[in-house]
């Protein structure tokens, strides 16, 4: 039991990416998962309820942060005492192409999509599409863009964590959930989409 519950939690853990990021998703490192929680508690609190204004709270945090450093390199240089430890600050050349990697996969996948809609007229694509966009705009009809920020903070730090613990169970009632939403978008194909007219490939090579 010991070993099936190890196995689990693995396999959560290389999902998530088997890192630093994933130990603090799991509560592996549970500072970095209490420093998260409590950093987006208080941003929240502090933009949402009390009512600070984004940019002036961010530019009087420089301002502080600017005057205590100046006053720490001036006394330093008076007292004979070491400078502020700030780190040499920088952005390698290696990280800015993984982050366009990225990118460019994403705005690739996004282009496909939209070829997939206005050239293939894919109907199924279409209505996916449709759909995911009508449930982010409800989405966003209930909640603040700041309040859905920091709900995913909250779910990303504790369904992980739900995930790695009842695993088997949640895998159980996901299969069901899958199956009958595959049979729903079988009879929905059957009775709907297979009988509108769609382009032939001969249509779609012509174009």
């Amino acid at each position: 039991m010991g070993d099936s519950s190890l196995a689990l939690g693995t396999s959560v853990h290389k999902a998530l990416g088997g890192g630093s990021v994933a130990d603090v998703l799991l509560w592996r490192k549970w500072r970095g998962g209490a420093v998260m929680l409590v950093s987006a508690t208080t941003m929240w609190y502090l933009f949402e309820v009390a009512g600070y204004n984004f940019l002036t709270f961010v530019a009087n945090v420089l301002l502080l942060l600017i005057v205590i450093l100046f006053l720490w390199a001036k006394s330093a240089s008076l007292l004979n005492r070491p400078l502020p430890p700030i780190p040499n600050m920088e952005i390698s050349e290696r990280t800015i192409g993984i982050v366009a990697d990225e990118l460019q996969i994403w705005l690739n996948c996004v282009l496909s999509i939209a070829h997939e809609i206005t050239i293939g007229r894919n109907l199924k694509v279409f209505l996916k599409v449709a759909l995911s966009l009508w449930f982010l705009s409800f989405i966003g009809s209930l909640f603040n863009f700041l309040t859905l920020v920091y709900i995913g903070v909250i779910l990303i730090l504790s369904v992980p964590l739900v995930y790695e613990k009842y695993q088997p169970h949640i895998d159980e009632k996901l299969s069901v959930a899958h199956g009958v939403f595959q049979e729903q978008c079988r009879k929905l194909d059957e009775t709907v989409l297979s009988k509108l007219p769609l382009p032939s490939n001969k249509e779609k090579k012509m174009q």
